[in-house]
């Protein structure tokens, strides 16, 4: 096992201190058992419970009162023996200027004695002074292949146990497989017995919430979001220069080959014009998680805690790979102004190195309002493949769009001048359409449902309506202005 060797090669290289953060305690005692046995080294395991012992021999403590650390470290650093000696719980205690110092007299000893100590836990804060005689060590993630083991074995034990054989076909296999990449052999185990324990089936209903239930165990307080409804393109109306190039690059965004993946893109527009929806319908069609980072939550009052947090969040976006990660008005967390003490440059260092850098799967959409505020080294090519300026729909699109919205509140269209709709509704959003379908419905619709808006209640609604057409026609101008022969119309 790979990771069997690497620990070996750890040890041979004579590093006093190896700290494994991971929640797979367990498979940490195995892998070192394993290690043991095959190198005919002595294995000693403390914890706060058991004090420190053999590992696999035993609930009794070889020293007396050594669930105290400090009890166990100096039998350690007087009396103990060559070999690997395992804490599993001392992270509370690990500043403590006297556990420091144990651990630090342990480790320069090392040489002499051939002490190795192991310190395991979900987190783990090395104190400076032992940072230069201490390495961290990460458990490999399962791959492809033994992921599809695993789903396979979970499979066969529901089988055994239920009598029951567990229906799925290939292609949600393999999905479910794709989602799973980045976690745990454990978490993955416990994902896959939920989808299967559900019904006896692995379903295209099961992926996304298995998804759903990786992205809550990577916690990210807020940053990051799993979108748990995407949508399709058929939801989206117009856009159509927008949906070719997403077409063309489909099967690229899911080779193996990161050197030909598309990387990303950027829409920007007036408000409500549909920039969020096709965020949402790039997941749908390309059928992969949506990630939506919240840029207000990013940015944190404690100082270093944003950059810190957008790091997280993009190690966790790396991890639900494949993916696509969209930033939500964008202009709001890189803007930036001279009293953030240099917040959100470093926020776009850290954003704009990771864009160019990356190799995982995932394609970032980034949705703007006012593309005029963001610094130019963001939209430079490499980092996004493309800008797309959404522009407000054109009479063809306004007629869908009302199409859509009618149907997807179980309202006919029949008898409705579409074509006199999309006229009196020029200069609308698509936003600002469905708003007026809306309120056309609750202006007609009665409880008996005798009743439902026709074309007059609609074009009511339209001329009681404002767009952002006429009341920001000054910054919508400007966007178009800007957008002339530096991005590609979306429609």
């Amino acid at each position: 096992m790979q990771d069997v060797h690497d620990l070996g090669l750890m040890i041979d290289r004579n590093i006093p201190i190896v700290v494994v953060e991971t929640h797979e305690e367990t498979r940490v005692l195995e892998l070192l058992t394993r290690l043991a046995m095959k190198r005919q080294l002595l294995v000693q395991r403390w914890s706060l419970t058991d004090g420190l012992g053999r590992l696999g021999f035993g609930e009794e403590p070889l020293v007396e009162n050594s669930e105290v650390p400090e009890v166990a470290l100096a039998h350690i650093r007087m009396n103990g023996d060559t070999g690997l000696y395992v804490f599993c719980d001392l992270h509370p205690f690990i500043n403590q200027p006297n556990i420091v110092r144990l651990l630090k007299d342990i480790a320069l000893q090392h040489e002499q004695k051939q002490q190795t100590l192991v310190l395991v836990s979900h987190q783990m804060e090395i104190a400076p002074e032992l940072q230069r005689l201490s390495a961290y060590f990460s458990l490999q993630l399962p791959n492809e292949h033994q992921l599809m083991s695993l789903v396979k074995e979970e499979a066969k034990a529901y089988a055994k146990r239920t009598g029951t054989r567990v229906k799925s076909d290939g292609a949600t296999l393999q999905q479910l497989v794709s989602n799973l990449r980045g976690v745990t052999f454990s978490d993955a185990r416990r994902l896959v017995r939920g989808a299967i324990v559900d019904d006896g089936a692995i379903t295209t209903t099961d992926v996304p919430e298995v998804s759903k239930a990786k992205m809550q165990l990577m916690d990210m307080d807020g940053v990051l979001g799993f979108e748990y409804e995407t949508a399709s393109f058929n939801d989206v109306a117009g856009l159509e220069a927008l949906k070719s190039w997403l077409a063309k690059r489909r099967g690229s965004f899911h080779s193996d080959d990161h050197k030909v993946r598309p990387k990303g893109l950027m829409l920007f527009g007036v408000q409500g014009s549909g920039k969020s929806l096709a965020a949402k319908a790039v997941a749908g069609a390309w059928q992969v998680p949506l990630l939506r980072m919240d840029m207000g939550v990013l940015y944190n009052r404690f100082f270093g805690e944003t950059e810190r947090n957008l790091r997280e969040a993009l190690k966790l976006a790396d991890v639900m790979s494949p993916c696509v990660l969209w930033i939500d008005e964008v202009e709001k967390g890189l803007a930036g102004d001279q009293n953030d003490s240099g917040v959100s440059q470093r926020v776009l260092g850290t954003l704009l190195t990771w864009m160019a850098e990356r190799d995982s799967q995932v394609f970032v959409v980034a949705t703007a309002n006012n593309i005029l505020q963001l610094p130019p080294e963001f939209m430079r090519k490499g980092r996004l493949d493309e800008i797309f300026f959404v522009d407000l729909p054109n009479h063809e699109a306004r007629k869908k769009i009302f199409e859509i919205h009618l149907n997807k509140r179980g309202l006919s269209d029949a008898g409705i001048d579409m074509d006199l709709l999309a006229v009196c509704s020029d200069g609308f959003s698509g936003a600002e359409i469905e708003q007026v379908v809306v309120s056309a419905y609750h202006a007609s619709h009665h409880p008996e449902g005798a009743s439902q808006p026709d074309t007059d209640a609609l074009i009511h609604e339209i001329q009681s309506t404002q767009p952002l057409s006429v009341t920001m026609s000054e910054q919508l101008d400007a966007l178009r202005i800007w957008a002339d022969g530096r991005a590609v119309h979306a429609d």
